[in-house]
């Protein structure tokens, strides 16, 4: 399988002399879906800025900056001219309000394509099309500051998808959305990933999105701590606690469920998948037994 993002032994040293990375090492496949979680100041944000080039190999004799290889589908990013890296990776940034500032959703939209040189006709194509691929059309002429967080949030994706990179890089994409726009956000992201074949990396701390999100993780504390399927890495409580990460809210209700006799080969961790988890066992006849059995030893 072909490798989206290849990182070796990188290490990042901030000016100040805070070490924010040291020998990481990872690869995402083309056309996964990668979480990469860890405690607050771990680096991952570091470590996505890295991916398009925004933080690059500068200062390193005076023992700041980068040092380590990166490459994206195969080639350098030191070596890559920087639209044929805006093409190849997207980034999201955690705060929309980053990433917007033009005086409408429109300029916010084409201000990345004129800069890939695309003709005036072309730009407007793309974003008419980008309008309506993201549920956006009729918000051409409003002002990014006069719309909701969420909002906002949409169009700094529509803006950077807008591009076709084939990676999609998204740090803290749920952060501050209510409980509609997240699940928007989410079957959003699933969808460019499912549908179109993007590679998606997403760096967060929303542990209950993960699993709908990702499909691999890898723990980051400045180092790489550990690396594996999400349910690995949510069943290893000793990695958890070290880690100071928490469980979903869905896994953690099954563990306690499992400690009064419920049985079943991996723990739920999303509600669609605790509820496909519930269908199974009332075809089988063993829901109601099992709660009986659990009330039981309650009593």
């Amino acid at each position: 399988m072909k490798e989206a993002i290849t990182v070796r032994d990188l290490s990042y040293t901030y000016s100040d002399g805070v070490k924010a990375l040291e020998d990481v090492s990872l690869a995402v496949n083309e056309g996964e879906r990668i979480a990469i979680i860890g405690p607050n100041g771990a680096g991952k944000t570091t470590l996505l800025l890295h991916f398009n080039g925004i933080l690059h190999d500068t200062g390193t004799d005076t023992g700041t900056g980068t040092c380590g290889e990166i490459e994206v589908f195969g080639k350098s990013v030191e070596k890559l001219r920087m639209e044929d890296i805006i093409r190849a990776v997207g980034i999201v940034f955690q705060d929309p309000d980053d990433q917007l500032f033009m005086p409408t959703i429109f300029d916010d939209i084409a201000f990345g394509l004129i800069n890939l040189g695309l003709k005036e006709d072309e730009v407007r194509e793309r974003v008419e099309r980008t309008l309506l691929r993201f549920g956006l059309s009729g918000y051409e002429e409003r002002c990014p500051h006069h719309l909701s967080y969420g909002e906002k949030k949409k169009v700094a994706l529509a803006a950077v998808m807008s591009m076709e990179p084939r990676i999609l890089v998204l740090d803290e994409p749920t952060a501050n959305l209510d409980p509609r726009n997240r699940a928007e956000l989410i079957a959003t992201i699933k969808d460019l990933n499912e549908r179109e074949g993007i590679t998606v990396v997403t760096a967060t701390h929303d542990v209950n999105a993960i699993s709908e999100l990702a499909d691999r993780v890898y723990v980051l504390n400045r180092r790489i701590i550990a690396e594996g399927s999400v349910q690995k890495i949510f069943s290893d409580a000793e990695l958890l606690k070290d880690s100071n990460l928490e469980v979903p809210e869905v896994f953690a209700l099954f563990k306690v469920l499992q400690s009064f006799g419920y049985n079943c080969e991996e723990l739920p961790l999303s509600i669609n998948a605790a509820r496909e988890e519930f269908e199974e066992m009332k075809k089988n006849n063993a829901f109601i037994n099992s709660i009986l059995k659990s009330a039981r030893k309650l009593v």
